[in-house]
């Protein structure tokens, strides 16, 4: 197997489980949303301060003397960076349909 191939199926599986997380947060925002309503600002805040929280526990358990091995170190401000362009990205980005979205316009 060539290099290039096995560095396209890692990061086809890394972007398989970024989805499978985004549809989980997606899901729980809903449901709570849903179950617990609040104006909407409110609820987007709450989430964004639950993000907020997931870094700092996670840097806690990756900075120094940390107890996992997989390399990353938090650098709190290049990392800010970084969830601000792609909470701009998400913003900014026009709908893409999906199969599961389109609708039918016959039989093959």
């Amino acid at each position: 197997m060539t290099a290039g191939l096995t560095t396209a199926m890692r990061v086809a599986e890394e972007r398989g489980r970024q989805s499978s997380l985004e549809r989980a947060l997606t899901c729980a925002f809903w449901r709570t949303v849903q179950s617990e309503p609040m104006p909407v600002m409110a609820a987007l805040e709450a989430a964004a301060r639950a993000l907020g929280h997931l870094y700092r526990q996670t840097a806690a358990v990756h900075g120094p003397g940390g107890a996992c091995g997989c390399g990353w170190q938090p650098d709190p401000e290049a990392d800010l960076i970084v969830l601000e362009a792609m909470l701009a990205a998400a913003l900014l980005q026009q709908p893409v349909e999906t199969l599961a979205e389109m609708e039918v316009a016959g039989r093959a």
